[in-house]
């Protein structure tokens, strides 16, 4: 009888010794389940941006006429000063195919043939989804009184439905060499602001002042 009452006993131990176990293991999966929403969520929170402007702009180096030999293009440095009094978030347009020279007369080479072709070079990545962003900033430097082609696939892939579209660019001489217009023809119900043209040797002198008097006037 003992030994019988000694069995039952340990058999009911041991069952609720494993409910408990069961329980507790139960218990640290939904604390474990509920951490790691939590730290997707938070992850998720700093994804998300807290701008509701974009600057997306296409740069080069290499040798500039009248400049010299740059390691930082034109446009990259306008785009970012235009960024830092902004606080817009920033897209660089990077070719797939970087089949640019380094040189200057053999890119302007390359360029023109580009234009006769009117190719459409892809680019790396994907620009941020448009719809987190009212205001679109588009920069480029001028190449044969256009943008780089690399800019018309640019508009061919994406709907600037909605957004207001403010044109910069760099250039030499040839102010925004038409292509605010252009801008307005591929964009025809957006909203086009006036766009600031940068000439190549101010990019890195006096441009900040110009910079900060355009975007007063634009009230950006």
């Amino acid at each position: 009888v003992f030994a019988a009452a000694g069995c039952s006993s340990s058999g009911q131990t041991e069952a609720a010794i494993e409910q408990t176990k069961s329980v507790t293991e139960s218990e640290n999966q939904d604390t474990n389940d509920l951490t790691q929403n939590k730290a997707n969520s938070e992850s998720s929170d700093e994804n998300k941006s807290n701008s509701n402007m974009l600057v997306v702009y296409f740069s080069r180096t290499g040798e500039q006429y009248g400049v010299g030999e740059i390691d930082k293009g034109n446009t990259a440095i306008v785009a970012e000063m235009i960024a830092d009094k902004t606080g817009a978030d920033m897209f660089e347009i990077l070719p797939i195919d970087d089949h640019y020279p380094m040189t200057y007369d053999a890119l302007t080479d390359v360029a023109k043939q580009e234009q006769n072709e009117n190719a459409r070079p892809e680019y790396l990545g994907e620009v941020p989804d448009l719809s987190q962003y009212d205001t679109v900033f588009i920069g480029a430097p001028v190449w044969w009184y256009t943008f780089p082609m690399i800019i018309y696939t640019l508009f061919d892939e994406y709907d600037f439905s909605g957004k207001t579209i403010v044109p910069f660019n760099t250039h030499m001489g040839s102010g925004d060499g038409g292509t605010y217009k252009t801008i307005e023809q591929l964009a025809p119900k957006e909203k086009v602001l006036s766009g600031l043209p940068v000439e190549m040797n101010d990019a890195e002198n006096g441009a900040a002042e110009a910079i900060g008097k355009w975007l007063k006037v634009l009230a950006l």
